[in-house]
């Protein structure tokens, strides 16, 4: 037994995944950062056992009544934890945020700023005070009736809608309909209700052109289909929708992203005419502080905002000294660029986590274990020694701060280092070292050892000449102001700039249709699917292989099992107690329903009879739970499972599991399934390929082997462009795009373009000096750079669009 003031978390027997009954004591009171290989098993050390058990016991002294209402973490595989306190996680989860949530609603400063104008503002003579809820768009008192508080209004026009007037109903002239059956049923009604479907859009009278787009009748009519001739005639009754009411009901109503998208290209969205993009009602915006509205005040970078706010009365001395505290640890992180009305969907996840970190900064707990998950994620070099101050002050004030990363920044300046590996899943789950960082250095078989004390070369690369030249641009939006880019095509290109500089919105003007892209392929890390029957197999077209190879075993033909029979999303292979999820919910009372596999297939997710087929002694759940790297060797002659697998190994998935559900999967590995799915197909001429930070939760060993494939692609006649933090990544590109200097409207320009080494001597650029570090030396000067692109200017001075007053 341990004393109770004893200094150390120690853990013990931790089985948690893929750890194998680990032991390890780390200090409190300490920056601890947890890192080795992606899915080496550092996760489920941080989060999936130390978390999860101060979760636990946390909830064990929650009264039943209240445990209900806490979505709960299951009870860790860890035979005891001891010296634990309280914990909080700060998790780059990816929530599905409305669009009603903002900056100002994840850290609270809109509570504050609506305070401020309840209790301070300046009110017309005669008006009367406010709530605080007056001054929110997201309740009933506050909200604009005209627009429910979006600030924006949706309308549609016929133009829109009929893009092209030649066209009868019949062949389609109603462009916002649906597609495939259900469009086919709308026209068979409008037949039916008398209207003439074969006349040219344009020639039918504008009264009626009206009503059958604008309409908010739904008429009921009997509709006689006309058919294939070998297929059945059955008359049905056909309720009509208009064209605007189906577009306004499936971009309000649908879940699907790809159904609103389509349904947004034929709106046209305006500010609200009653309260001019307020989003509140006329007596709320009529009050002012420092002589603006308090939609003008959340409109403005919150490092502008915190200059304007000084109190004149006592009241309002108190309340603006308030906001100014809790602004100051959010501009400190770097983010001082956003604004308050700023959508949270809109921001990376990266950005949300740093916002979640500068909220628990102002809550003055001690005492308490911090476990982040890679708050470096999206961050510049210059933008992670900030990162660095803040957490060294949660250590200050009394907390333990567990950090899971691989920045190697991160790590250098941790006060304690536990490295998982030695390798990836089965291969992994093992602590190679806990203690200091220097003593890692003396630890064989550690792959971090290897990047954290220098001892891999950097390869010195001849820089490729480009195939040709994009341009793109010139670009006014969000921060880009008249900005033209020219991108060489054949080459390897890398976007650069402090978080909230422009990157994404330069790379996102990019489409299909312009001169040179050929194929578009635009890998990013959102989820490659948002329930559980959707994995790692069934994403990469692999299942479809897979179940055709265990369809043609011969005990599934005596059977008479058809391919059908092996999937689990459909009735006849499935066990139906679970439906084929693999496990069920228990209502238990008092409780919440917590999750159990099922009792009927132990979360084999089939019947008995369909797990009777084995294929080389296995049934298709036990191939299902294969790694990607075992079922390499398990497949290995059968060649379209073979070549799939192949290129999930390139990209370094080797470790995940073929049935992983999509749920369990990080952003990261998601770009990386999506990579692999794309290397697999064959090749269809040009490509260009564009990511968005590819190396986010990348151990540097993993970027290594990721890096080796996007210059496969290069060398394969493809362009390939990414948005890039990693400066050895930055370093080994073949041109460089550098935006800045700084994030929101102190950014937006370009500072520099050209070879790695021409952009680490450009004056200006906050990228420079951390390029310059990651270039490696170079016997005999610098590599060629790239011969200019047409009409570019050389990269110093900066490369950028016309200069507006606002660029300063």
């Amino acid at each position: 037994m341990h004393s109770a003031h004893d200094p150390y978390v120690r853990v013990r027997g931790a089985r948690e995944h893929n750890l194998k009954g680990v032991d390890v004591d780390i200090p409190r009171d300490v920056l601890a950062v947890f890192t080795g290989v992606s899915g080496s098993g550092k996760s489920s050390l941080a989060f999936g056992t130390i978390y999860a058990e101060a979760q636990r016991r946390y909830f064990e002294s929650v009264a039943p009544y209240a445990r209900r209402l806490i979505h709960q973490v299951g009870a860790p595989k860890v035979g005891e934890i001891t010296g634990l306190p309280p914990a909080v996680s700060l998790q780059q989860r990816r929530s599905s945020p409305t669009s009603r949530s903002s900056v100002g609603t994840v850290t609270n400063l809109s509570n504050s700023l609506r305070m401020l104008f309840s209790r301070a503002g300046d009110y017309p003579s005669g008006a009367e005070r406010l709530d605080s809820d007056a001054f929110s768009p997201n309740t009933a008192a506050g909200a604009c009736p005209e627009c429910h508080g979006l600030g924006q209004v949706h309308r549609t026009t016929e133009e829109l809608l009929v893009p092209d007037p030649s066209l009868s109903i019949r062949e389609g002239a109603i462009a916002a309909w649906p597609g495939a059956w259900q469009g086919k049923n709308l026209r068979d009604i409008l037949d039916a209700l008398g209207h003439d479907v074969d006349r040219p859009w344009r020639e039918l009278p504008a009264e009626r052109r009206r009503w059958i787009l604008f309409t908010e009748e739904q008429p009921v009519v009997t509709v006689h289909p006309v058919r294939d001739a070998d297929r059945i005639q059955r008359p049905y009754q056909g309720t009509y929708m208009s064209a605007h009411r189906y577009v306004m009901k499936t971009f309000s109503d649908s879940k699907s992203a790809s159904l609103r998208a389509k349904a947004e290209r034929f709106l046209t969205s305006a500010p609200c005419p009653v309260c001019g993009g307020g989003r509140l009602r006329p007596r709320a915006l009529a009050v002012t502080f420092a002589g603006r509205t308090i939609a003008e005040l959340a409109a403005l970078p919150l490092a502008e905002l915190a200059g304007l706010l000084e109190g004149s009365s006592p009241t309002a001395r108190v309340l603006t000294e308030d906001l100014k505290s809790r602004i100051a640890p959010v501009v400190e992180l770097g983010l001082g660029y956003l604004s308050l009305d700023r959508a949270t969907p809109t921001l990376s996840a990266g950005e949300l986590q740093r916002l979640r970190l500068a909220t628990q900064l102002r809550s003055g707990l001690f005492g308490v274990v911090y476990v982040l998950d890679e708050p470096s994620a999206g961050l510049h070099p210059a933008d992670t020694e900030a990162l660095l101050t803040v957490l060294a002050r949660l250590k200050a004030a009394g907390n333990s701060v567990f950090v899971v990363e691989h920045h190697l920044d991160v790590m250098r300046g941790a006060d304690w280092l536990v490295d998982v590996g030695p390798r990836a899943g089965e291969h992994g789950g093992q602590v190679l070292h806990s203690g200091p960082v220097t003593a890692l250095a003396g630890v064989d078989g550690s792959a971090t050892a290897r990047f954290l004390f220098g001892r891999w070369p950097t390869p010195v690369r001849q820089v490729r000449d480009p195939q040709g030249w994009l341009t793109v641009g010139p670009v006014t939006r969000h921060n880009l102001r008249e900005v033209t880019a020219e991108f060489p095509l054949g080459v390897f290109t890398a976007v650069t700039g402090v978080s909230g500089s422009g990157k994404s919105t330069l790379i996102g003007e990019i489409t299909e249709e312009a001169a040179g892209v050929g194929r578009l392929v635009s890998v990013d890390q959102r989820p490659i699917g948002r329930t559980p029957r959707s994995n790692l197999a069934t994403y990469t077209g692999l299942f479809d292989v897979v179940r055709k190879v265990f369809a043609a075993t011969d005990d599934a033909r005596e059977r008479g099992y058809g391919v059908g029979r092996f999937s689990f999303n459909v009735a006849g292979g499935r066990c139906e107690t679970c439906q084929g999820e693999g496990f069920v919910s228990v209502e238990l009372l008092f409780l919440p329903s917590t999750y159990a596999p099922c009792p009927d297939c132990g979360g084999a997710r089939y019947n008995p009879e369909t797990l009777e087929v084995t294929y080389r002694g296995r049934n298709i759940a036990q191939v299902l739970d294969l790694t990607v790297e075992s079922a390499a060797d398990f497949f290995a002659d059968t060649p379209a499972v073979a070549r799939s697998l192949g290129t999930l190994l390139d990209v370094g998935l080797g470790y995940l599991r073929l049935g992983q559900p999509a749920t369990e999967l990080s952003g990261g590995e998601a770009q990386r399934i999506k990579l692999a799915s794309e290397l697999q197909r064959a090749r269809r001429g040009h490509a260009l390929y564009l990511l968005d930070e590819p190396t986010t939760g990348l151990h540097p060993a993993d970027v290594e082997v990721l890096m080796r494939q996007l210059h496969g692609l290069v060398d394969a006649g493809h362009t390939v462009v990414v948005v890039e933090h990693d400066m050895t990544v930055v370093a080994a590109a073949d041109w460089v795009i550098d935006l800045g200097p700084g994030g929101g409207d102190a950014g937006g320009r370009i500072m520099a373009a050209g070879s790695p080494n021409e952009v680490a001597q450009a004056p200006g650029s906050t990228t420079a000096p951390y390029l310059r570090r990651a270039l490696p030396e170079q016997p005999g000067g610098t590599a060629p750079g790239l011969p200019e692109s047409p009409g570019a200017q050389p990269p110093t001075p900066p490369l950028a669009g016309p200069l507006h007053d606002n660029d300063h």
